[in-house]
């Protein structure tokens, strides 16, 4: 069975100043919430900075971790980018192309190209459609395969590519478990031939047994079809076997980037280096050797955060300075960028 034959066999990129050129770019990247005084009031009482000056760029076939506590602007990004969320200010640019420019008819021609995997793989599928419909439905909205016999030639072969029985198109979403949904909902959003795929902790919500088949998945059809994903999660192990850049967000912000083998061997920020520092060793007479170093303090409220750098008040290394200004991301090192007046 090859999921490569027909129309719908992926395009390669053609040589030249395209392919050199990073597919995706986020360029100063707001996204602010206003929230009102109460339930029937319209009068907003104050405002929610969940992305606040971001910039990145993804290479084609590239994976780029987006890393971070709950809450610091991870998943917003992500749908800013896909366009679910209009940016407050700031530009998303799909293989040159400026998507704050685009109409609905041309966004709906371009979301072809760019699809989304949720994080939990049971409430984003609708449970009273069976697999095979779930699968199809893209192509259907979209005019691909619109022969009915076709398309589900097509599923077929998608839930084969994910490792699936073909058979499954006959089920429905809860006669199936935690992983072969989630498989279900990588088929979906691999159904209309994407170049870009955002990674919404893809894996969170399954047993670890699973998430490193799933993982694996992701990594072998990123090969095979020259696919692009922003990977969003907060497990650090996993963004380390898959990405191969790093990009460490707190309340709104980047405060590094660098490739995975550089930021986990030589982070450089103390909100990167606490977060590693977190993170358990499997073996017990390292771990009880281990010297440990909790941050002090609570993440402050996107409502209000604080001046200057905005992770000043939990950091040990902090200085008058930088209660007052703040640092911009700058290259420190070849290809690591770190937001830290004191680096």
């Amino acid at each position: 069975m090859n999921v490569f034959d027909g129309a719908m066999a992926l395009a390669p990129v053609s040589p030249g100043a395209s392919a050199k050129r990073p597919l995706v770019e986020v360029r100063n990247l707001k996204k602010h919430f206003a929230v009102s005084e109460g339930v029937l009031s319209r009068k907003p009482s104050a405002t929610v900075k969940a992305v606040d000056d971001v910039s990145f760029t993804i290479a084609r076939g590239e994976t780029l971790g987006l890393v971070g506590e709950s809450g610091c602007g991870k998943t917003t990004t992500g749908r800013c980018i896909l366009q679910l969320e209009r940016a407050t200010s700031g530009e998303v640019v799909f293989d040159g192309q400026d998507l704050s420019t685009l109409d609905r008819q041309g966004l709906n021609t371009l979301r072809e190209r760019m699809q989304v995997i949720f994080q939990d793989p049971y409430s984003s599928l609708n449970p009273r459609m069976k697999v095979g419909d779930i699968i199809g439905e893209p192509m259907k909205v979209h005019g691909i395969c619109r022969n009915r016999r076709e398309r589900a030639r097509r599923v077929a072969e998608l839930l084969f590519l994910c490792g699936l029985n073909p058979k499954f198109m006959d089920r429905y979403p809860h006669e199936m478990s935690g992983g072969q949904r989630q498989r279900v909902g990588i088929a979906r959003a691999l159904s209309l031939n994407p170049q870009f795929i955002v990674c919404d902790e893809a894996v969170s919500a399954l047993d670890v047994s699973i998430q490193a088949q799933v993982i694996n998945l992701l990594e072998d059809l990123r090969e095979r079809l020259g696919l692009s994903y922003l990977f969003i999660a907060h497990d650090l192990s996993v963004v380390r076997h898959l990405c191969h850049r790093v990009a460490v967000m707190y309340l709104g912000r980047l405060v590094e980037l660098a490739d995975s083998d550089e930021l986990f061997g030589n982070p450089l920020h103390p909100y990167t280096q606490a977060l590693l520092e977190a993170v358990p060793v499997p073996d017990p007479d390292i771990e009880r050797r281990r010297a440990h170093r909790v941050m002090k303090g609570e993440v402050p409220s996107p409502m209000n955060p604080p001046s200057g750098c905005v992770f000043h008040p939990r950091c040990p290394i902090a200085v008058d300075e930088c209660a007052r200004n703040v640092p911009e991301l700058r290259e420190v090192k070849p290809a690591h960028w770190v937001a830290c007046m004191r680096v």
